[in-house]
């Protein structure tokens, strides 16, 4: 059965907060230069989960609103980035924000896009945004064929996981992308990121992804082997590597 949108990462947050990669300052650098990001920009990071994509912004000093619907995800954000004065966090959804109209100059959604309705949230980020202001939609897309040691982990993946292939962020398409930006054009940037792991953080990275059992469920213990047999297999220096595209897809929804 498949898991509620809102709810399917409440039993991992900790896995989450330890081992989803972040996002590289090239982001920034591109929404400078295209965008015209500044440090005033005011940012509504939608489906802001733990803060990843949220500290990215707030560390170029911009006002940001994190809006995340999962109550366990928003605490763990809360306490991450209480450091920052210019940081807000609302109980929200990317179809019902609850953010004033006509106020922000970028709406942001990192590794989140494809949990949304899309017409709904579509709808609600017009409304937010002020005339002008830009979509950002980032996910950082693990490799899966780049090295032998990613081609088994997705196959592992395909083996093992619960809903991998049903909730896969990769089922979205750009002609999906160009439906929700049109009549806007959209633009789609690309740039390299990667993690390290040695086994238990290889272990905490897959305990972070919805689709794993987890401890206790069916197939964990299963699962659980075959990621040591890959490592094993796989390792260099007792270490493994992720390596991802992080994709950009900028546009406007308003004139």
């Amino acid at each position: 059965m498949m898991k509620s949108n809102t709810t399917r990462f409440s039993d991992r947050v900790e896995n989450y907060v330890k081992y989803r990669p972040g996002y590289p300052t090239e982001v920034l650098d591109c929404l400078k230069s295209r965008c015209g990001l500044t440090q005033e920009s005011l940012i509504a990071d939608i489906g802001s989960g733990t803060g990843i994509s949220t500290r990215l912004f707030l560390e170029n000093q911009n006002p940001v609103y994190g809006v995340e619907p999962n109550a366990e995800m928003r605490a763990a954000g809360e306490t991450l980035l209480k450091s920052f004065p210019r940081f807000h966090s609302v109980n929200g959804t990317a179809e019902e924000t609850g953010l004033p109209a006509d106020t922000f100059d970028f709406v942001v959604a990192s590794q989140a896009f494809h949990w949304f309705d899309q017409t709904r949230a579509r709808q609600e980020f017009q409304r937010i945004l002020k005339p002008g202001g830009w979509v950002v939609l980032i996910w950082n897309e693990r490799k899966t064929d780049s090295t032998p040691f990613l081609k088994a982990y997705e196959k592992l993946l395909l083996d093992y996981a619960t809903d991998y292939q049903e909730v896969n962020h990769t089922r979205i398409t750009a002609d999906d992308f160009q439906k929700f930006f049109a009549p806007s054009p959209v633009e789609q940037l690309t740039f390299s990121n990667e993690q390290i792991f040695d086994l238990p953080a290889l272990t905490g990275r897959l305990l972070s992804s919805s689709y794993c059992p987890n401890v206790g469920d069916p197939g964990y213990e299963e699962i659980m082997a075959r990621l040591e047999r890959i490592f094993t297999e796989n390792q260099s220096a007792s270490t493994v590597c992720f390596e991802y595209d992080t994709n950009v897809y900028l546009g406007m929804l308003k004139s």
